[in-house]
């Protein structure tokens, strides 16, 4: 993707390379002059004398912007690539909030759920870990009380199939604790994928006004085509700015997000073998009195 874009770029300034190599050409040399003695002019003649007009090279430097800062040129661009800079400027802010926001939950997420792993390890039954899980937050908890709901419902009924109806409610739970990670990496993606070719179109028609402002100028002067090509290439280098980040971001947090989920099976692997263990017991406490 970048390298397609960074083609169109190098064809853009291949074409503009022909219209700079342009010079204006050298005036025909004077012929040549007898040599006469110097006459001195009188002196009314010579006060009279205009100067000369400043030659093209003296010119060019004052065809040349005072500033060549971003600002600048963001300043002097044409409307419609300060809009698609404001909107790269803008995606940028939105990654930058994106990662500061994600970071901060995933990272607390993921040590709730290492905390609540610990628990349901250590503990001896379910009724146990919802005790000492109850003033916690994070999915550990909302697995257990769904696996005590799930109980509950199925309290009046054999109990032939209740491990796979709590495996279905923890399944259930993992996947709703994992979809509200997820929110904001669709924005991280969007703007990874796009953000590159919305500087591409900034920058082809920065170039395009380029080629008109030689035209409309009746020169190939390097003064006239360069602010133009410079306001380009910015455009260029903030959608790069913008989506270089959202994809390390995205990246970052879809590794984070599967050693999360993994976190949270591991919690649900051990609420199931707590309800196992419950039934075994339940069940043996119900043959004792028959034996």
């Amino acid at each position: 993707m970048i390298r397609t874009m960074l083609k169109l770029i190098a064809l853009a300034l291949l074409l503009a390379v022909p219209a700079l190599a342009q010079t204006v050409p050298d005036p025909p040399a004077p012929a040549a002059v007898a040599a006469t003695p110097d006459v001195p002019a009188p002196a009314g003649e010579a006060s009279m004398v205009e100067p000369l007009a400043p030659s093209v090279e003296e010119a060019a430097p004052a065809l040349l912007p005072h500033d060549l800062s971003p600002w600048s040129m963001f300043v002097t661009a044409d409307h419609l690539v300060q809009a698609v800079m404001v909107g790269l400027a803008l995606a940028s802010l939105v990654t930058w909030a994106i990662w500061l926001a994600k970071t901060l939950q995933l990272r607390a997420a993921r040590r709730r759920a290492e905390v609540s792993a610990v628990v349901l390890a250590e503990a001896a039954s379910l009724a146990e870990a919802s005790l000492r899980l109850s003033g916690l937050r994070g999915a550990g908890p909302a697995l257990v009380r769904a696996a005590e709901q799930e109980l509950e419902a199925s309290a009046d009924i054999p109990s032939g199939g209740i491990q796979e109806r709590v495996a279905s409610r923890l399944e259930r739970g993992e996947a709703a604790a994992s979809r509200q990670l997820q929110s904001g990496m669709g924005a991280l993606a969007t703007i990874g994928s796009t953000a590159p070719f919305v500087g591409l179109f900034g920058t082809v028609w920065g170039i395009m006004n380029a080629f008109v402002g030689i035209a409309e100028a009746h020169t190939t002067n390097l003064a006239v085509v360069a602010p133009g090509i410079a306001e380009a290439l910015l455009a260029t280098a903030l959608g790069l700015v913008a989506a270089i980040p959202a994809v390390v971001f995205y990246n970052g947090f879809a590794r984070g997000l599967q050693g999360y989920r993994a976190n949270l099976r591991d919690a649900g692997a051990a609420i199931e073998r707590l309800v196992g263990r419950d039934l075994d017991r339940a069940r043996l406490h119900r043959l004792r009195p028959a034996a």
